[in-house]
């Protein structure tokens, strides 16, 4: 795991107030907002559009604060070539979502894959690899990623027309 990423996660998420056993929300908000920034790092190519999606997802969906938002964007900016795990990030995951959650998690990695319109192979294959290790089926992978381009389509030809009327 990045070094600093991990430093992160242990100033943030890991209390001493947490029960043995249980997973704060805010620890999955966590989890989630660094596995979606290692999404926007998968392809090597950070797109404003990745990063607008990961901001707002981060702050309108998992409440996170500015100043941990920022910060873990800049750990993302600063670490783009060191290679990471994700383990202890989907482990929470398993241990605090239900599966609907998961799912819903699984999404928000499609939209930054998607953020860009295009799909690189690293991006899918890290949205597979992420899918696998919190244990969603093959069908509803395939199914979200299906949902996720449709709607990133849809959003571009608004886009379009809206463009067009100016």
């Amino acid at each position: 795991m990045i070094s600093s990423i991990k430093k992160f996660f242990e100033k943030h998420v890991r209390t001493e107030s947490d029960a043995p056993g249980t997973v704060s929300e805010h620890a999955l908000q966590i989890a989630t907002a660094a596995l979606l920034i290692e999404m926007m790092r998968a392809d090597a190519n950070i797109s404003e559009g990745e990063k607008k999606t990961i901001t707002n997802t981060i702050q309108t969906k998992f409440s996170m604060t500015d100043e941990e938002t920022g910060e873990l964007l800049q750990l993302a900016d600063q670490e783009i070539w060191e290679s990471t795990g994700y383990f202890e990030f989907t482990s929470l995951l398993n241990k605090g979502l239900t599966y609907d959650q998961k799912l819903k998690v699984i999404e928000h990695l499609w939209d930054v894959a998607f953020a860009d319109s295009i799909l690189d192979k690293h991006e899918e294959y890290m949205v597979r690899k992420i899918a696998h290790l919190v244990h969603v089926s093959h069908k509803d992978f395939i199914d979200t990623k299906l949902r996720v381009r449709k709607k990133q389509v849809q959003k571009s030809k608004s886009a379009e027309v809206h463009k067009d009327k100016d």
